[in-house]
């Protein structure tokens, strides 16, 4: 792989997880006036407008074919991903959900290993950099609290992991059509919407919407449409094409140790002995994942 390509990706992706990191944070202070399935449309609207202004016109060379992938990815990825996270954390701790949702990335390298033809096969190297980056991670989100297993929510919160990785896939897919990154994006992002549209009655989508004129929910909400969603799926878009599909996800390794450094920036929250070690484990298992390549 070309180096300065190989830098880019890693670049793209450590800036997309960074910033994904920081929704969790962002999405707390929308949620004291917003339920979670107007968040989740507000932002996903806002995103698809933003990309329409930048880059407008309809994605050349479609296909029936390339409808259907698109149409997938805006399935998974933009509407039951969200969703099931969404509705999991309403029936398990949140810990157990940060958990489970971290270990997308070996549902992404076993899922890419059926889908996808030419992505790396699996060293050693990642399972045990699975392993260190899972323990990391447990620490960081259990500390403090107590471990309690609710079926329910923990099956919801293993399907969207589930969901993901058939995401990051179809993505990988996509990416090779040589098409504008925006320009799928955008379409992705419009299929998600579209599917989103049936669930919003269930889960208490209201349209009053002097809530959006609050400083704070504007400021927040224009964050999560326009850089964390509008820019980092697309900026994630690019990553994956570079990266290939299994080393890109590795990077979701990182999210729950860049919330909890925002947490404690923003939120005033404690760093305790457990959450740094974790931290550490956790960028450890990265490394030793990545160095599995080929």
């Amino acid at each position: 792989m070309n180096v300065s390509r190989a830098f880019s990706g890693h670049a793209l992706a450590f800036f997309t997880v960074f910033v994904w990191g920081v929704t969790f944070v962002s999405t707390k202070v929308l949620l004291v006036d917003f339920q979670p399935v107007e968040i989740l449309f507000l932002r996903f609207a806002m995103a698809f407008c933003a990309l329409y202004v930048a880059c407008p016109g309809p994605l050349p060379g479609m296909t029936m074919r390339r409808r259907l992938i698109t149409a997938a990815a805006g399935l998974t990825g933009i509407c039951l991903y969200y969703l099931l996270e969404n509705i999991a954390l309403a029936h398990t701790m949140a810990s157990n959900v940060a958990v489970i949702l971290t270990a997308t990335p070996l549902f992404t390298a076993l899922v890419a290993r059926f889908v996808l033809r030419g992505e790396e096969r699996l060293g050693l190297n990642f399972y045990l950099g699975f392993l260190v980056a899972m323990t990391g991670i447990c620490l960081i989100s259990f500390n403090g609290a107590q471990l309690s297993l609710n079926p329910l929510g923990d099956f919801l919160a293993v399907s969207a992991a589930f969901v993901w990785a058939f995401y990051a896939c179809l993505t990988r897919i996509m990416g090779m059509w040589g098409c504008n990154p925006i320009q799928i994006t955008r379409v992705t992002f419009g299929w998600g919407i579209l599917f989103m549209l049936p669930f919003m009655g269930f889960f208490g989508f209201s349209w009053e919407m002097e809530r959006l004129f609050q400083p704070v929910n504007f400021a927040n909400l224009l964050f999560l449409g326009l850089v964390a969603s509008a820019m980092c799926f697309t900026t994630w878009n690019m990553a994956v094409r570079s990266l290939g599909t299994v080393r890109a996800s590795l990077y979701i390794y990182l999210v729950p140790v860049i919330t909890v450094a925002v947490s404690v920036v923003v939120l005033d929250e404690r760093l305790t002995l457990l959450s740094a070690t974790g931290t550490v484990l956790t960028l450890a298992g990265l490394f030793l994942s990545q160095s599995g390549r080929r």
